[in-house]
């Protein structure tokens, strides 16, 4: 027996597909969940509870400190009084006029030797790499994934900077080539994660403390192959995907196995694999989708799996027909979907059984 959607709204915000699609998605805990979105040369923040109940204008907007450089993942304080900017060569916190609080400076991302690397806008260099940011949830701290040393010796490392004046406080050299990265916070308010891409390489998964004089990290994934997916208040360790899809697992925080998820068996001629859009709708329930969500509408599917075993319930069914690409869980009961064609940015929780 299938799992019926339920409708909560429909909405269309400039740039939502990454909210669904990428990293503009930004939850804290118990917090409400919020959308980091870019719209022209700006940053908007939205409070989704807000902007589902009616309310479409940003809770925060911040301009964007370097034109022409559209990567990174970025991040706001938890009262959305400043942001943090990953760029190509330095990590940002602005006010809200975009005024320049602190930078902290680091090597260059890109890929082209002997660039100028001149002026406020950074003279872009080509390329897809970048780091990432984080705020910490009390907003004291600021993660960030950047890379430091000359051009012809460069070193990724995990720094950890005061939100204050963007002192370092701590430094963690990493092992990575990195694609790009993302990083989650513990709800338990202490602990951070880093998923750093390497492509065809692999990924690495970290996860770390600090306690104001010691950073202690660990390494979580020796096979180099389990992507960070989520957290939840429900639950005191994380989910990840393996790199090619084989699996969902849960993990306690020090990376022990509570559980596994596979998908169901199907008559398709490839076996089914998952896909990268999974997570926590609240802390009994993990929703996934299965490959191909974005690209074959035909084999697009989400499931939903119990939280604490993995093992799957059934698939979803909506009342508008199969949905298109990933569904992002915002931990409360619902999950979010994005239309491509529309562009509308709808909202769901999973429908009471009839008495």
């Amino acid at each position: 027996m299938s799992i019926t959607a339920q409708p909560h709204g429909s909405v269309k915000l400039p740039g939502g597909a990454a909210l669904v699609n990428g990293f503009a998605f930004e939850g804290r805990g118990n917090a409400p969940c919020r959308a980091l979105l870019r719209n022209g040369d700006e940053l908007e923040v939205y409070d989704l509870d807000e902007v589902f109940a009616g309310e479409r204008a940003p809770t925060a907007v911040f301009p964007l400190p370097w034109p022409g450089w559209d990567r990174g993942v970025h991040s706001v304080s938890p009262d959305a009084t400043f942001a943090v900017f990953s760029g190509q060569r330095a990590v940002r916190a602005v006010g809200p006029g975009g005024e320049p609080l602190w930078e902290y400076r680091h090597g260059c991302w890109g890929p082209e030797l002997d660039h100028a690397h001149t002026g406020d806008e950074q003279e872009v260099c080509p390329g897809i790499e970048h780091g990432s940011c984080r705020v910490s949830d009390d907003g004291r701290l600021v993660w960030a994934h950047v890379v430091l040393g000359p051009e012809e010796d460069w070193q990724e490392c995990w720094v950890v900077l005061d939100a204050r004046d963007g002192r370092e406080l701590a430094r963690l050299p990493l092992d990575s080539a990195a694609s790009g990265s993302h990083h989650l916070s513990h709800p338990d308010g202490l602990h951070m994660g880093l998923c750093i891409g390497m492509g065809q390489d692999g990924v690495l998964l970290h996860w770390a403390r600090w306690d104001g004089e010691e950073l202690t990290c660990w390494d979580l994934d020796e096979a180099s192959d389990r992507i960070l997916m989520d957290v939840h208040p429900g639950h005191a360790g994380f989910l990840t995907v393996e790199h090619y899809g084989a699996d969902l697992t849960l993990h306690a925080l020090d990376g022990t196995v509570l559980a596994e998820g596979v998908p169901e068996p199907s008559d398709e001629e490839d076996p089914p694999c998952w896909d990268y859009g999974c997570g926590f709708v609240d802390a009994d329930t993990v929703i996934a989708s299965t490959v191909e969500s974005d690209e074959d509408p035909d084999r697009a599917l989400h499931w939903m799996l119990d939280a604490r075993t993995l093992r799957v319930r059934d698939a979803v069914v909506y009342p508008t027909g199969r949905v298109r690409g990933y569904a992002r869980p915002l931990g409360d009961g619902t999950w979010l979907t994005y239309d491509g064609g529309s562009g509308a940015l709808s909202r769901w929780t999973e429908a009471t059984p009839r008495a």
